[in-house]
């Protein structure tokens, strides 16, 4: 079954043809978050088939996959949150005092462990890649949205990708 997406140009689009109140999606469509944000800003409720809201249909790709979970054992198994897991932080932009600083700042804000740590310069600007142990129970989304909060487009920006993504992304 092809997975159906709705974006924001598309909820754009049916705005302007006079969508209004509410839009019905099929089961199995992906609304993307910047699609969900304007019609909550337009006042626009997104429904998935009998549901009274939208709900985000499971993963049929990724690492998290039924089928991935039955197809590629040599994964870790999936995150118990009581163990901790680990993350990949990485960081890029212009290099300036205090980058490094601030980014081990925030990780001991949340008491990971840093494993490694890689960092390359290129005439003035920086590329970091930090794997990181997050303590038992850590909520990865509150970390991810913490530490995606700091530097800035103008100086740099930090991406947080959970391990066991990270690693199906790069297998060979």
């Amino acid at each position: 079954m092809a997975r159906r997406f709705l974006t924001v140009e598309d909820l754009r689009r049916l705005l302007e043809r006079g969508a209004a109140g509410e839009i019905l999606v099929e089961e199995g469509t992906i609304v993307t978050p910047q699609a969900l944000e304007e019609a909550q800003r337009s006042g626009i409720a997104i429904r998935s088939g009998v549901a009274a809201r939208y709900v985000e249909p499971a993963p049929d790709r990724g690492p998290d996959a039924e089928s991935a979970q039955r197809t590629l054992p040599h994964l870790p198994e999936p995150v118990d949150e009581a163990m901790g897991h680990g993350i990949v932080v990485t960081a890029v932009g212009k290099n300036r005092p205090g980058v490094l600083a601030e980014i081990t700042g925030a990780l001991a804000h949340v008491q990971a462990n840093v494993l490694d740590i890689s960092q390359k310069m290129i005439e003035g600007y920086f590329h970091m890649i930090v794997t990181v142990e997050l303590p038992p129970g850590a909520p990865f989304g509150e970390v991810k949205q913490h530490l995606e909060c700091l530097g800035g487009p103008d100086d740099y920006v930090v991406r947080v990708m959970h391990e066991r993504v990270f690693r199906f992304m790069h297998r060979i």
